[in-house]
């Protein structure tokens, strides 16, 4: 049986503030198998690793990725959140602010290229959005320019939204598919609508919530998020889950006997 793929949700987040390049480096650093993103579109066309519409909570900032410009976003401290108190402890080390700037998604897939063995990328595109489709096909030029939009790729794409991942499908149809699941009410409708070949995305807490849903799903490639607890991660290894998403990866992995 393979082993269960552990997945950094936004990096190492639960100790590194999400979606910085530090979270991604200490992700790599603790072993886990994939890394797993959002991505947002700037005003000047540039993804960017960002789960939220705006830099508020993150960046103190209020406005929003889509009306800004890169060089605007990197001027930004999307780490300073998560310590408050860090520039207060006169032992504490000196960090490369570069670490805690809003980043690319090109930045981070050159990361994965380079970190000297195989690491899957896990990207969820986000929706609704004023710049529709081209979140994708920007998307896929990218992974053109790595080479991986084809069936080799180590990238699969997730979403919430089916037509989203419909263009994914048609402009790169080797490119692996996620179809995230939000609610647990939704599956019966998802199901109709969805490849074989598509993997399933639910959250833990709907399979806590609907022992049924599970059920359902047997059979079908299943990437489950956000995995944190020891019960949780025994609920997903009874299901036959692929890949957990995980705040934690280093625990996960150390649970999961890695």
């Amino acid at each position: 049986m393979t082993a269960m793929q552990v997945v950094a949700h936004r990096g190492a987040s639960e100790e590194n503030a999400e979606h910085t390049l530090g979270a991604y480096l200490e992700a790599l650093d603790e072993g886990a198998d994939g890394l797993e993103c959002d991505v947002r579109l700037t005003a000047d066309g540039h993804l960017v690793c960002v789960h939220d519409r705006s830099l508020l909570r993150t960046g103190a900032n209020r406005g929003t990725v889509s009306t800004m410009e890169l060089k605007d976003l990197h001027e930004l401290d999307v780490a300073a959140w998560k310590h408050p108190w860090a520039d207060l402890d006169d032992e504490a080390p000196d960090v490369d602010p570069e670490l805690g700037r809003v980043l690319t998604l090109r930045k981070l897939l050159e990361t994965v290229a380079d970190c000297g063995r195989p690491v899957d990328v896990a990207i969820e595109t986000k929706h609704p959005t004023r710049y529709g489709g081209l979140v994708e096909r920007r998307l896929v030029q990218l992974l053109g320019e790595f080479g991986w939009a084809g069936a080799d790729t180590p990238v699969r794409v997730m979403s919430f939204s089916f037509t989203a991942l419909q263009r994914v499908h048609r402009l790169a149809p080797e490119v692996p598919l996620v179809m995230l699941v939000e609610k647990a009410h939704h599956w019966p409708m998802l199901r109709r609508l969805v490849q074989p070949d598509w993997i399933i995305g639910p959250g833990i807490k709907e399979l806590r919530d609907h022992p049924g849903l599970g059920r359902h799903l047997a059979g079908r490639r299943i990437h489950v998020w956000t995995v944190n607890t020891d019960e949780d991660l025994k609920l997903c290894q009874d299901l036959g889950v692929e890949a957990v998403i995980t705040d934690r990866p280093a625990y996960m992995l150390e649970q999961l006997g890695r």
